[in-house]
């Protein structure tokens, strides 16, 4: 028999000094351990765990030398009968009981040092990642730490909910089991930030943000899901995942501002947006031109803007449009007549119908007619 076991042969002795003197004082004297000796054994755990050996590893090292010392220790070598060699045995077990927890505290101890040092080493890639606040070469060398080659290209998709997500949320974690399950853990990078459950995926891996979203939405055993997933467009390197990052954010933003019931945004389907507020002066002037007329009407121009909006999602499909403003086709008829009548713009013809629909966009970008242009 080897001195540790055959399962800690990788280990070195130099973690035993001093073991074998305290099995021999204990089975000599009767003692426990002292509380210097347990402090020992709990710095021999940590400094294994910061030398790569597992628990069990270690555990199998004390062992393994516990039961080659054994028949020499002074106790129970010369315990006169049964009894004596059984007291014996028992504060040598209980000196082996201790020691053998001590290492485990010390080295559960490292392990969660370690733990706590490497979420705030990627915490703080994540921030440099998403804000771009760190030099691209030595982020991207980071990058290749936490399974991204930032080289290619990536896209960001960001999932909201009714309730803030952090890294131990149980969506967060469901996301992240499913997603590196399915696809690995390259060029793959699940984290949250201020709220927000986020997926950096490679553009190459497309599949990837639509399995996000779609796993992001799915209720899991009445936990709450995200009821929004915005997805930005691919671009290359650190700053293309800035990029992105910050496009998903304002795809959420329009979605909120223009009350948008999609589940799933993208940004390349919303750049006419970004666009149209370009110039806030000119869309003011528009919204102003188009349907101030409309603050005349009875109730104010907030039941009309809504028509107009309706309208416009239900392809002017009367029918459907009533039926989403909950009010009869009729009545829809009747608002329909007062936005002509009021802003000399007719729904029903297709160029009037754009300037329409472009002021009532604007207009919900702007908050108005709550918020004076």
């Amino acid at each position: 028999m080897t001195r540790a076991g055959t399962s800690a042969a990788a280990i070195s002795t130099d973690f035993l000094d001093g073991y074998a003197t305290l099995l021999s004082e204990v089975s000599a004297t009767g003692r426990l351990p002292r509380r210097p000796e347990l402090d020992a054994m709990r710095d021999l755990g940590e400094r294994a765990a910061e030398a790569g050996h597992g628990l069990r590893e270690l555990v199998g090292l004390f062992l393994g030398e516990t039961r080659r010392v054994w028949g020499t220790l002074p106790g129970v070598a010369r315990a006169a009968g049964a009894a004596e060699r059984a007291r014996t045995g028992d504060a040598v077990l209980g000196a082996v009981d201790a020691a053998i927890a001590a290492l485990g505290e010390g080295h559960e101890r490292a392990q969660r040092l370690s733990v706590r040092q490497e979420e705030a080493a990627r915490r703080e890639f994540v921030d440099d990642l998403l804000y771009g606040r760190s030099d691209l070469g030595r982020l991207a060398e980071r990058a290749e730490r936490f399974g991204l080659r930032l080289a290619h290209e990536h896209a960001v998709a960001v999932a909201e909910g009714e309730e803030p997500f952090d890294d131990v949320h149980p969506l967060a974690r469901r996301v992240e089991r499913e997603l590196v399950g399915r696809f690995g853990d390259r060029d793959v990078l699940i984290t949250t930030k201020e709220g927000r459950l986020i997926c950096v995926g490679a553009s190459s891996e497309g599949a990837v943000l639509d399995a996000f979203a779609a796993c992001a939405r799915r209720p899991d055993a009445g936990r709450p899901a995200a009821s929004r997933v915005a997805i930005g467009r691919p671009h290359s390197g650190a700053g293309g995942v800035v990029r992105s990052y910050e496009e998903a954010l304002s795809a959420l933003d329009l979605a909120g501002q223009l009350q948008l019931a999609e589940p799933v945004l993208r940004a390349a389907e919303l750049l006419v947006f970004p666009v149209l507020l370009r110039d806030r002066a000119a869309m003011a002037d528009l919204v102003r031109t188009v349907l101030g007329p409309l603050t005349q009407a009875r109730g104010g121009a907030g039941p009309l803007l809504e028509t107009l909006t309706a309208c416009a999602a239900a392809g002017y499909v009367n029918a459907e449009a009533a039926r989403r403003l909950q009010v009869s086709v009729r009545t829809l008829s009747y608002r329909l007549d007062r936005i002509k009548f009021l802003t000399g713009y007719d729904p029903s013809d297709g160029l009037q119908r754009y300037s329409l629909e472009t002021a009532a966009m604007g207009a919900r970008l702007l908050g108005w007619p709550d918020k004076p242009l």
